[in-house]
């Protein structure tokens, strides 16, 4: 059997880093954690409209929950889409 070309495979010898993306500032306290502060809830959604993953955000396990819900029952209530 002849071998497979290699060339679509990407180098990984070269010193390219991807540049790290954005963390939202997480300087507030947890009871301005609200579905009515949609400002807040804002810095952790994407442009489409996707709920950002702890990875990004840098909360907490149990404020990430809180937040995913505020975020949720904001749409509900047609406060932020």
């Amino acid at each position: 059997m002849p071998k497979k070309n290699d060339k679509n495979k990407r180098n990984n010898n070269t010193t390219q880093t991807r540049t790290p993306r954005p963390r939202p500032k997480v300087d507030f306290t947890i009871d301005k954690l609200d579905y009515r502060n949609t400002e807040l809830l804002e810095t952790f959604v994407t442009g489409h409209g996707r709920i950002l993953p702890r990875k990004y955000t840098g909360l907490p396990a149990r404020y990430q929950r809180r937040m995913a819900n505020a975020i949720k029952r904001a749409r509900q209530l047609l406060l932020m889409k």
